[in-house]
């Protein structure tokens, strides 16, 4: 019989969704053959496993933080390797949060053997929130914005970050909640595909962009020194035009962005950026799934027929901070992001720039499982974002520490 077999969680089974946690078990027998299997049901239904082969310490002791995986969905020691490796059995969906205001919860279960899993030995859940203690989320529909402010717990002042998504639309909160989370002030905007912005905007106004910046900038709690924004794909140009145009926004970060301005037209006060030229008729699909690469869409942004169509990034006086994937399969992040520091670096401009082998377009908060291809939300296409899982997933922890870095430096 022996002691029963227990799974934990330290330093705590409940947790925010970006902590690191330390997975044990206790009471195997010396040298067991086991499987670890973790599960997650997403807000859709889905679900999402992964499962690595251990076997146990001379004590009886496991602790993925020092056992090496033997086999399943990764090798070798990933302390965090059940999460990230999660994936679901129906292909091409992608683990987001939708509402923030529930966690994820994610059951642990330790099978005998590396068979069949059919005798469970031990199990426990770990509850993983996106929205720390005290967060406050408040829903904005102010003028034309529509968006939600995260505040951290106490007076503050905090500093203030914009954070905003790619092309597939909607109002995105999980990263910005995160954010808030580890105590940034932070407003989550929508700019297209949401409640009455149509899918595919014929225009984009900067206008918009700005009331959301004097809207940050007006609450009590946050800092009065400057603002940030944090930009995936499409944001990610946004970000910098956002940087480049706009008073009081001091440091901008751009994930798998680019140099010019992309696919929607940016009306400014007095002047409009148009989009980059593109056809579609470059895109590739491929064999019987149909997935879609549109990396060679786009016109060649050093032919300088196209550079009405450049964000001047070299006015800015704000930092910057460029992140992209090597294995990037829908767009070229990383040529485009190069193009950007070269220009801020000739013009003597501070910025920082990192670039990961093995990563793909969608570098998201740590722990969310490598998304290499899903249907695009507008587009209606499967499309292929590129990425290996355990590249992509030390690739997402290292952006995240250098993103709250970045901006805890300069807001």
């Amino acid at each position: 019989a022996g002691m029963a077999v227990r799974v934990s969680v330290l330093p705590s089974p409940r947790c925010l969704f970006d902590d690191p946690v330390q997975i044990r078990v206790a009471g195997l027998q010396p040298q067991q053959a086991v499987t670890l299997r973790a599960s997650l049901v997403d807000e859709s239904g889905e679900l999402f496993q992964a499962h690595a082969l251990y076997r146990a310490g001379s004590s009886g002791e496991l602790d993925l933080s020092q056992s090496p995986a033997l086999g399943g969905s990764y090798l070798g020691v990933e302390p965090m390797g059940l999460l990230w490796a999660l994936q679901s059995k129906t292909p091409y969906k992608r683990l987001a949060k939708r509402n923030v205001l529930t966690p994820f919860c994610v059951d642990l279960e330790v099978y005998e053997g590396h068979g069949d899993m059919s005798r469970l030995l031990g199990k426990c859940t770990n509850e993983r929130w996106f929205l720390g203690e005290g967060v406050k989320r408040i829903s904005v529909r102010e003028g034309r914005l529509k968006a939600t402010l995260f505040l951290p717990p106490g007076p503050g002042p905090f500093p203030g970050l914009i954070d905003l998504y790619g092309s597939g639309g909607g109002l995105i909160e999980y990263r910005a909640s995160l954010l808030a989370s580890r105590g940034f002030a932070t407003l989550a905007l929508a700019y297209m595909s949401f409640e009455d912005i149509p899918a595919m905007p014929e225009i984009l106004e900067l206008s918009y962009f700005e009331e959301a910046v004097n809207f940050l900038r007006k609450q009590q709690q946050v800092k009065d020194t400057g603002i940030g924004v944090l930009g995936l794909s499409k944001g990610g140009d946004l970000a910098l035009s956002m940087a480049t145009f706009l008073p009081g926004i001091k440091a901008a970060v751009s994930i798998s962005g680019s140099s010019f301005n992309s696919f929607i037209p940016l009306k400014g006060d007095g002047f409009t950026i148009p989009a980059h030229p593109y056809d579609l008729g470059r895109v590739k699909i491929s064999g019987e799934s149909g997935l879609v690469d549109f990396s060679d869409v786009v016109d060649d942004h050093t032919d300088p027929a196209t550079w009405d169509c450049r964000i001047p990034v070299e006015r800015s006086l704000a930092k910057f901070l460029f992140l992209s994937g090597l294995d990037d399969m829908n767009w070229k992040s990383d040529l485009y992001c190069q193009d950007a520091v070269q220009r801020l670096r000739q013009h003597g401009r501070e910025v920082e720039f990192y670039s990961y082998s093995g990563a793909g377009h969608l570098l998201e908060p740590p722990y969310l499982p490598l998304c290499k291809v899903s249907i695009h939300r507008v587009l209606g296409m499967l499309v292929h974002w590129g990425g290996q899982w355990r590249e992509h997933a030390k690739a997402q922890e290292d952006a995240w520490r250098r993103i709250q870095a970045f901006f805890w430096q300069h807001l």
